[in-house]
């Protein structure tokens, strides 16, 4: 996947293998894995395995998370944007909004600037009819972050015993 996503403070481009270790000391901080069924990675090869399912994204759909850099410093803060889902609600398909940064990046108002850089793609380049998001009902700075940048709660649901709200943004240009 060739493509270079850019706001005002960061560029959003494809994951790569070499971010190997900017995963391994983003997702095994226990802080960032708090509403994400407290399972952070005890080793780089599993941060590795996640690289691998998110190039396997690109090839199946043309769309997975990007890596999150600041221009300033070139700074690994972490990822964000579009997924093909299948896991989270079982029941449908659907292309899901999501964002992790490293701790030391968090309250910065990155998350929002990469989200609102990956609906901007998501609805002008890839065109989709509807982008989804979700994030568990204690989480307020996810919860904050999907209504500051427009996305519409639709309703909760239960994931793996956690209570959830739903949240969808629907194309208006289509």
């Amino acid at each position: 996947m060739n493509l270079k996503l850019e706001t005002k403070r960061l560029f959003l481009r494809p994951i790569a293998k070499t971010d190997a270790q900017d995963f391994f000391d983003m997702d095994s901080n226990p802080k960032v894995h708090l509403f994400l069924g407290n399972n952070p990675v005890t080793s780089i090869a599993q941060s590795k395995s996640k690289i691998e399912e998110v190039l396997q994204q690109y090839k199946d759909y043309g769309v997975g998370r990007l890596a999150i850099i600041k221009k300033d410093s070139g700074e690994f803060v972490g990822w964000s944007g579009l997924k093909f889902e299948r896991e989270l609600r079982k029941t449908f398909d659907y292309y899901d909004l999501g964002y992790r940064l490293k701790e030391e990046f968090w309250g910065h108002g990155y998350a929002t600037e990469a989200a609102i850089a990956s609906l901007d793609y998501g609805f002008k380049d890839l065109k989709l009819k509807e982008i989804c998001a979700a994030a568990q009902i204690d989480h307020i700075a996810s919860n904050t972050i999907l209504k500051k940048i427009g996305m519409q709660p639709s309703g909760t649901f239960e994931y793996e015993g956690d209570l959830c709200n739903w949240y969808t943004l629907k194309n208006e240009t289509l």
